[in-house]
This record gives C-alpha cells, structure tokens and sequence, in this order.
C-alpha cells in the first residue's frame, strides 16, 4: 500500500495553485511561494511535479522538492537560477502575484519513516527535502524521540537556510555539522556510522554525482542499501 501512498494516489491528484511571491535566498538561488490549500497534505520531504501554465514552455513540468514542511501555510520550493536559465526557469521569474502552476503530488518515498537514528547528507541545493523535513520535526518535537544529525557539505561554504537550520537546532535535539572538504564528510559518517551501523537510516539528497559517490562510500563500509534513501537532483 505504501507505493500507491507514495506515488500513484498522490500523482493523479492535479491541483492548481496561485503564486504569491518569489525572492533570493542567494545570488543564484530562489524561492518560489504558493498558496496552500486547506486540505493540502503531504510527507515532508516528498517532492511535486510542477506545470507552467501561463505560457507554451518545452519540458514545462518538472519535479522540484517541497521545501517548506506540511505545518507550514504555503507552499515553497526552492531552486537555483543561474545566469543562463532554461526556458521553465524564465517561465518561474515571470509569475507575478495570482498567476498560476499547476501541481501533481507530492510524490516519492523521501521522508523519515521510522524511530530509527537518521543521518541526512546534503550536498548544495539538496538541502530542500531536508528544509521540510527539519521544520516538521522543529513544529513537532514531541513526536521525535531518534537522533538526527545533519550533515551539510559545500565547498564554498554557502549554506542555504543556515539562519534558519541553526535556530532549530538550537530548539530541538537536531544536530548540525557544516563541511566544506569530501575528507570532512567521510570521516562525520564514519562516527555515525560507528555509533549506530545499520541501526541508522542515511539520507542523502544533492547533485547525482554527489549522491551516488556517498551511496557507494556507505555500502563499501557494510550499510545496508535498505538503509539508504537517496533522493538524487538531475539538472538542476
């Protein structure tokens, strides 16, 4: 059943949502804001395919990360825009407050499941399921007895919601480690993972390059591939 919960249902449910706002949270990274409907739900960390709909865009849905948490009044996702962006990223910087998207999902089998300890590893904008997944847990505290410890990994030490991440920290048990080195990040693992083996569940969002070269560092150090979640961004 948890496949149709996770994937199927949640698909065939299109929606469509009103934009309110768009602003930077760094140079090359924004933040697009819907409006939430009230019946809305979804498991933090899932991800929506997203439409244009105010003009003809090839390749005009693509799947983005939920970056704010099911608690949360509206609808968030976060992406980065660079100096070039495509057709569908143009189409996001031309919304203007009451244009709307159209939204299937969310969808997909990123989030916690269990009371096991969680380790996530993020590499850049892969920081956006975890965002959701961390402001669930910071407006539920109760609900989470397990570790979690978040690694977060960029090499020129630009950490998106860092304001935020480390306000919640300080509000609940979540730890925080930020990285900047490959060498870094093995050896925050290896602690983990010699603390909690495959007892622990690993969660690892980013580029598919980051995310592949970190799935093969755990499963070469005994983790079990049924422990590790990876949610991997194509072309972002």
């Amino acid at each position: 059943m948890s496949f149709f919960q996770d994937h199927l249902i949640p698909f065939f449910q299109k929606r469509e949502m009103k934009f309110i706002e768009s602003y930077k949270e760094s140079d090359e990274v924004n933040t697009f804001v819907f409006e939430k409907e009230k019946d809305l739900t979804w498991k933090a960390g899932q991800y929506g395919l997203f439409s244009i709909t105010h003009k003809s865009v090839k390749n005009g849905t693509r799947p983005f990360s939920v970056s704010s948490a099911p608690t949360e009044n509206a609808v968030r996702i976060t992406t980065l825009i660079g100096k070039q962006p495509s057709e569908f990223k143009k189409a996001l910087l031309e919304l203007t407050p009451g244009m709307k998207v159209t939204m299937r999902g969310p969808v997909g089998p990123f989030y916690l499941k269990d009371e096991n300890p969680a380790l996530f590893i993020v590499g850049g904008i892969g920081i956006t399921p975890f965002r959701s997944i961390l402001k669930q847990i910071d407006s539920t505290p109760k609900e989470v007895g397990k570790p979690v410890h978040l690694l977060y990994m960029n090499g020129n030490r630009e950490y998106l919601f860092k304001g935020e991440l480390d306000e919640m920290a300080n509000r609940t048990s979540i730890s925080l480690t930020y990285l900047d080195s490959r060498d870094e990040l093995h050896q925050e693992i290896n602690k983990f993972s010699s603390l909690y083996k495959n007892s622990g569940k690993y969660y690892i969002a980013g580029p598919k390059s980051m995310v592949e070269a970190v799935s093969n560092y755990l499963l070469n150090n005994q983790v079990s591939k049924q422990n590790i979640k990876k949610d991997a961004f194509f072309g972002y």
